[in-house]
C-alpha cells in the first residue's frame, strides 16, 4: 500500500488524525487523490490507515490505527457503531438527529444526517466523495431508508478540490415536509432548505433558551427557520419578533408558526446588521436578543474581519437590552475558539458600558460528539448574559 512518512513532533503524535503537507517526510509507492495510505513515523513504524489528498492542505486524515480497506463492510461497520451511540445517549431521539459526525465517528469527510425514513448525505473529503455509492449501500444496509439524498452544496468541499453536487442517492427526495421538536413544529425541505434540512446542533438550545425567555420581549436575530423565536413563543414570551435576511427563511418561519397557531411572534426580512443599528437609533428595548448568525468565517486568514463583525452585533445588542435582560449568543466557526469569543463579548460590553453576568453555557447537541484530540469536532459556542443593573 502507498503512503507517507510523517515528520517527528507532527501533531498525529499528539492524538490528532490530520497530517499537513508540512508534515510529510516523503511519500512512497505513488500515492493518488482520494486513495487509502498507510502512514509511517520517521523509524518506519506503522500508524495506520488515512485517506489521502495532495490537493489540499490537509493531505491525510486517518481513519484507522491499522491496516483498512474502505469497502462497504467497513462502511456498515462504522454507521452501525454510530446508530448505537445515538441510540442510548439521553434526549436523543435516533430517528432525528446527526447519525454520522465525521472525525467523531471515524468516518473523516462523511456527514449524515437521518429525518425518519429519509438521510442527507455530504461528503466533505475526496476519499469519502470517491466512495459515494458504498456509503449508500451500507446505509441501505444498516436503516433501509425511503430515500437518501447527496447535498453536497458545502464552501468546504473546494479545499479538497471538489465541485458541488445535489442529487438523490436513492430513491426519491420527499416533497417538503415538517417534524416536530418540542412544542414546535418544522419545516425541511432535504434538496433545498439549510444546511441539510434543519440545524440539528441547536435542537437542545431551543428549548433551555425559551425557560428564560417566558414573560420577556424577545429579538432573534438570524432567525432562520424561527428555531429560537418559535420555541420562546411557545414558552410564554411577551412579543417575539424573528430577524433574517434571506425571504425564503423568514416564508418559512411564518410557515411554521402558523403551522403551531403561534400569533405573538412576528417575521422581518432584513439585513441583521442594519437592523441593530436602526432598533439602537431609535431607542427600542428588549428583555432577551438572542444571536446565531451563520459562521462570519471560513478560514484563519479572515479571523480578524470576523471577530469585528461578531463584536458590531454585541455591541448593538447590548445597547437593546433593558436593564437585567439577556443576551444568548452563539458563534458555529471552529475558528473562533471560546476563549477569543469571550473576550469579545467583554470588549463589546466595556463599549457598551454593560456590566454582564454570565448565566447559561451551551454547545452542540450530543449526536454531534466532539473528539477532544480534535479541536474542530467542537465547533458551537454559546452563552446566554445577564446585563447587570445599576449597583
Amino acid at each position: 500500500m502507498p503512503g507517507l512518512v510523517v515528520k517527528p513532533r507532527s501533531r498525529i503524535f499528539h492524538g490528532h488524525e490530520w497530517v499537513y503537507a508540512s508534515e510529510v517526510k516523503k511519500s512512497f509507492g505513488d500515492p493518488q487523490p482520494g486513495d487509502v495510505i498507510s502512514l509511517k513515523d520517521f523509524k518506519d513504524r506503522p500508524l495506520g490507515s488515512a485517506i489521502y489528498n495532495p490537493q489540499s492542505q490537509i493531505v491525510a486524515r486517518r481513519f484507522s490505527r491499522r491496516k483498512q480497506k474502505l469497502d462497504a463492510e467497513f462502511f456498515t461497520r462504522r454507521i452501525s457503531r454510530a446508530l448505537e451511540l445515538r441510540s442510548r445517549l439521553p434526549g436523543v431521539d435516533p430517528g432525528l438527529c446527526r447519525l454520522v459526525w465525521s472525525e467523531s465517528d471515524g468516518l473523516p469527510g462523511l456527514v449524515v444526517d437521518r429525518y425518519g425514513d429519509h438521510l442527507v448525505v455530504q461528503t466533505l473529503t475526496l476519499g469519502m466523495d470517491r466512495r459515494t455509492e458504498e456509503i449508500g449501500l451500507a446505509l441501505r444496509e444498516v436503516l433501509a431508508p425511503a430515500s437518501i439524498t447527496l447535498r453536497n452544496d458545502s464552501p468546504v468541499r473546494h479545499a479538497e478540490g471538489m465541485r458541488p453536487e445535489t442529487r438523490p442517492l436513492h430513491g426519491a427526495p420527499p416533497a417538503p415536509f415538517a417534524v416536530d421538536a418540542g412544542p414546535v413544529s418544522f419545516s425541511v425541505d432535504l434538496l433545498g432548505g439549510q444546511k441539510t434540512g434543519l440545524y440539528l446542533d441547536q435542537l437542545d438550545n431551543y428549548a433551555r433558551v425559551a425557560e428564560l425567555a417566558a414573560g420577556r420581549s424577545v429579538l432573534d436575530c438570524f432567525t432562520n427557520q424561527g428555531g429560537f423565536a418559535l420555541h420562546a413563543a411557545a414558552r410564554g414570551a411577551g412579543q417575539v419578533t424573528g430577524v433574517d435576511s434571506s425571504a425564503a427563511a423568514i416564508a418559512a418561519a411564518r410557515s411554521n408558526a402558523e403551522r403551531g397557531g403561534l400569533s405573538n411572534v412576528s417575521w422581518l426580512e432584513a439585513n441583521v446588521f442594519d437592523d441593530l443599528k436602526r432598533r439602537d437609533g431609535e431607542g427600542e428595548s428588549f428583555g432577551m436578543v438572542v444571536l446565531d448568525p451563520p459562521s462570519f468565517t471560513r478560514n484563519k486568514r479572515s479571523l480578524g474581519d470576523a471577530m469585528r463583525g461578531y463584536k458590531e452585533i454585541h455591541l448593538r445588542s447590548l445597547k437593546l437590552l433593558e436593564a437585567g435582560g439577556l443576551l444568548t449568543t452563539f458563534t458555529c466557526s471552529h475558528h473562533v475558539t471560546r476563549r477569543a469569543f469571550l473576550e469579545m463579548v467583554r470588549d463589546a460590553a466595556v463599549d457598551a458600558r454593560r456590566t454582564l453576568r454570565q448565566v447559561c453555557t451551551y454547545g452542540q447537541r450530543a449526536d454531534h460528539p466532539v473528539n477532544p484530540s480534535i479541536p474542530e469536532t467542537e465547533y458551537l459556542h454559546g452563552f446566554t448574559f445577564e446585563v447587570v443593573p445599576a449597583w
